[in-house]
C-alpha cells in the first residue's frame, strides 16, 4: 500500500503501524512461551527513569492515508518473527564462511 500510494506521487512521510491497543511487557512474554514453548528469562524492576508508562502506536494516520489496518493479533506477530528468526538461523548455519 506504501509503495502504490509513493507511485501514485504521495508524499514520503512517517506513519505509526499498530493496533491502537497496547500490549504489557507480560503479555508479550506470554505469547513468546506459548509460541516457543520456552520461558524467556526474567528480571523484574522498577521502570528505568524516562520510560512511558504506556506506549501505543496510533494507527490513524495509516488508515487515513493508506487504507491500511493491522489485522493480526499478537500470538500471529509473534508466531511469524519467531519462524522467521528460525528460519534465518537455518540459513546463517549454512552460509558458508
Amino acid at each position: 500500500m506504501a509503495l502504490e500510494y509513493l507511485a501514485a506521487g504521495g508524499a514520503s512521510l512517517a506513519l505509526n503501524l499498530g493496533t491502537g491497543h497496547g500490549h504489557s511487557v507480560m503479555e508479550v512474554l506470554a505469547a513468546v512461551e506459548v509460541v516457543t514453548g520456552r520461558s524467556p528469562d526474567r528480571r523484574y524492576g522498577p521502570r528505568r527513569p524516562g520510560d512511558p508508562p504506556a506506549l501505543v502506536a496510533d494507527p490513524t494516520k495509516a488508515a487515513q492515508v493508506l487504507g491500511w489496518k493491522a489485522r493480526r493479533p499478537l500470538r500471529k506477530v509473534v508466531e511469524t518473527a519467531w519462524s522467521w528468526m528460525q528460519n534465518s538461523a537455518k540459513v546463517l548455519a549454512g552460509a558458508p564462511r
